[in-house]
């Protein structure tokens, strides 16, 4: 390991950014931070046809959402694969200067007419010894050596692969332009990268790549290969399948500190957290402990619900001033902030996702006023509330009892419905559901008797008296 190790993170902007590429960069930058190295930021941009600007600036926004910031000191870059054009080709003709590669004027369909003929797959190796120069429509192939590649891999150990079952791959197409392997390794040369970590699917690529470093007269950089992210049925995360773009979890609610922590804990854990029953730990925590030799060879169930579940502990762990700023932004213009600054604590342990703090308190902010307002009650919560034996009469008390009341805070509403309660022989739950459902329209939601003090008196009265007209018709 260098004194100063580099680490790249080299995604391709043809759309949204990926949870599985997250994870990884978030491992190359607790590694890079915590050895004193630099994460490297590398838009491999050469596919003309799927590239676009906005992805690129997508890919800048998602890293710094999770953490991985362009003014830390550790990061650099945005370097743009494009730019090395020049390089890629010149590393190609010293290959082949040097006998390491040679030039095949074999159409596509030629290759696969002889493999066919021959009874194999792929390219058999017909223009090795035929000494072709560089010429319009000939690509350039490497020329793979005999014997065994063993790739060291921090995460899979040693891992072996027969050169045998490798066919003379290109690194020039016909037209002249550098295929991806080629520009991988130039790239990760020029810019001196000592680690490269990336899932697992590219571990089939590795052996090619490592032979292109023996090539080129360079050691090879410590390989890492991560396991992939699959959904519920254990295939591999697909954007045609799966929820797997990063904005759309920020957009949905999700924090940017309980993402991150979860996509850590995918492969790995964090020491002590199984004694400590818990998962959630704090990035300076991850930082600290994170090794590649500890992450698990296994796939990694990317479980949505799990992610809920470390959400909804982080909002609850929110500094009530910063928690406040994020719900608050959260509600529709014109929504009183005042009225939701009171209710917003109540409701902060419950709440999973930002993005529930309208749906949570809506009801605060119905139209107030005379009777022909309207409710908007959930018929199905407004079934299992009401009983034609004692709604009509409960609810006659509690107005009366309401009414009379000289304060209105929660605590004397609460005792107001429990004397109640006590003459009607009918549960607290019971007790407490009518009202609600007369007043916020569903079975669920804030504290009870904090809403209906924040509602005020006039509008909680003017909702149950409609509540009880409804029952009487």
């Amino acid at each position: 390991m260098t004194s100063h190790p580099r680490f790249r993170f080299a995604p391709s902007p043809t759309g949204f950014f990926h949870v599985g590429g997250a994870r990884t960069a978030l491992m190359n930058w607790a590694l890079a931070r915590r050895l004193e190295g630099t994460f490297v930021l590398r838009i491999e941009d050469t596919d003309e046809a799927r590239n676009q600007p906005e992805w690129i600036q997508g890919i800048i926004d998602a890293l710094a959402w999770i953490g991985i910031d362009e003014s830390d000191p550790h990061f650099e870059g945005p370097h743009f694969q494009s730019a090395n054009a020049e390089a890629h080709v010149a590393a190609a003709h010293r290959l082949f200067e040097s006998g390491a590669a040679y030039y095949c004027d074999l159409t596509g369909q030629e290759v696969q007419d002889r493999a066919k003929e021959l009874g194999i797959t792929g390219y058999d190796g017909y223009s090795r010894d035929r000494g072709l120069e560089a010429g319009p429509g000939r690509v350039l192939r490497f020329r793979v050596p005999e014997g065994r590649t063993i790739v060291q891999d921090l995460v899979r150990g040693d891992v072996d692969f027969d050169n045998g079952t490798i066919e003379d791959f290109v690194l020039l197409r016909g037209n002249g332009a550098p295929m991806f392997l080629l520009a991988n390794v130039v790239d990760d040369l020029e810019m001196a990268i000592s680690h490269v970590v990336r899932a697992e699917e590219h571990l089939p690529n590795t052996p090619k790549q490592q032979m292109l470093w023996d090539a080129l007269g360079h050691a090879p950089p410590v390989w890492a290969h991560v396991p992939v992210l699959v959904n519920e049925q254990r295939k591999k995360l697909s954007k045609r399948r799966d929820k797997v773009a990063l904005e759309q979890y920020r957009d949905d609610g999700i924090l940017a500190d309980a993402m991150v922590n979860y996509l850590m804990t995918l492969g790995w854990t964090p020491p002590g957290a199984e004694e400590a029953g818990s998962e959630i730990v704090t990035w300076g925590q991850i930082e600290a402990d994170f090794a590649l030799e500890d992450v698990n060879l296994s796939p990694a169930f990317f479980d949505v619900k799990k992610l809920t579940a470390f959400n909804k502990q982080y909002i609850k762990n929110m500094d009530p001033a910063e928690y406040l700023a994020a719900a608050s932004a959260q509600l529709p213009p014109g929504w009183d902030r005042e009225s939701f600054a009171a209710i917003a604590p109540h409701i902060q342990e419950r709440l999973e996702r930002l993005t529930d703090v309208p749906g949570a308190v809506d009801f605060l902010f119905w139209p107030q006023g005379d009777d022909s307002d309207p409710i908007d009650y959930d018929e199905a919560s407004w079934t299992k509330a009401t009983d034609p034996e004692w709604s009509g009469p409960l609810l006659s008390d509690v107005i009366d009892a309401y009414d009379a009341l000289a304060s209105w805070d929660h605590e004397s509403l609460k005792a107001a419905i429990e004397e109640v309660m006590v003459r009607f022989e009918v549960k607290l739950g019971k007790a407490q559901t009518l009202p609600r459902v007369a007043v916020t329209g569903r079975t669920v939601g804030p504290p009870l008797f904090e809403s209906f003090e924040v509602l005020g008196r006039d509008e909680t009265l003017r909702r149950l008296r409609a509540a009880l007209g409804r029952l009487g018709s």
